[in-house]
């Protein structure tokens, strides 16, 4: 499969100076697109660190991420936050979704600050609210929601831009066994049905266990 993002070199540190922390040290990765890869580790190896710089949430201290062999971080913040928003998708532990909104809407939101006129998004998102089971739950506001619905509306939110990567931090992380259960069947439905990459960050060992490829982090560095 061909190369979708490269990781060469890839420094991090926070501070400076003697009380500067080195939390990433030289990673190099290499994700083929439509490959499904959990990260793993104690807490404190970095996993967290390295899925934020690999989207571009936060920059490098030194090194490269590259995107179908693009460096995204030649680009000024006005730029990789428009690659972000059309490429990337990401799902944390906390939902993040806007309380005041309903599920429909708030997995419209990404089409609407896009300019699409709302009656198309609002086709498109509930489409796929259908996919992750939530048909019947559309006009609810979060606080109306279980937390595994709340899961599945931002996991529906990430995919509407139809990014080729979906970033997931814990997405299980604040849930039940059970709950959980139905999150990771979701996620490899999506994929199997979809093709999209994903890399989760989880400390689940069934989560990880289903995925194509395990990386262990151990003290920000790829054991």
């Amino acid at each position: 499969m061909p190369s979708l993002l490269q990781v060469k070199g890839l420094y991090k540190s926070f501070g400076s100076g003697v009380t500067a922390v080195e939390v990433l040290k030289g990673i190099d990765l290499e994700v083929a697109a439509g490959e499904t890869i959990a990260l793993v580790g104690a807490s404190g190896a970095g996993k967290s660190t390295l899925l934020q710089v690999m989207g571009t949430l936060d920059r490098p201290t030194s090194g490269e991420v590259l995107f179908n062999g693009e460096n995204v971080f030649s680009r000024g913040d006005s730029s990789l936050a428009t690659f972000r928003n059309r490429s990337l998708g990401f799902v944390f532990q906390f939902h993040h979704l806007l309380r005041e909104f309903t599920a429909l809407e708030n997995v419209m939101m990404p089409l609407l600050m896009g300019r699409m006129k709302r009656e198309e998004a609002a086709g498109i998102a509930m489409n796929l609210l259908t996919d992750v089971g939530l048909a019947h739950r559309l006009t609810h506001k979060p606080g109306e929601l279980s937390g595994g619905e709340q899961q599945r509306v931002a996991i529906a939110r990430a995919l509407v831009l139809a990014p080729p990567l979906l970033l997931a931090d814990e997405p299980t992380g604040n849930l039940d066994m059970k709950t959980s259960e139905g999150v990771h069947e979701l996620l490899m439905e999506l994929h199997a049905r979809t093709g999209i990459t994903l890399i989760i960050v989880t400390h689940n060992e069934n989560l990880a266990a289903r995925m194509g490829k395990t990386i262990r982090m151990v003290d920000g560095r790829i054991e």
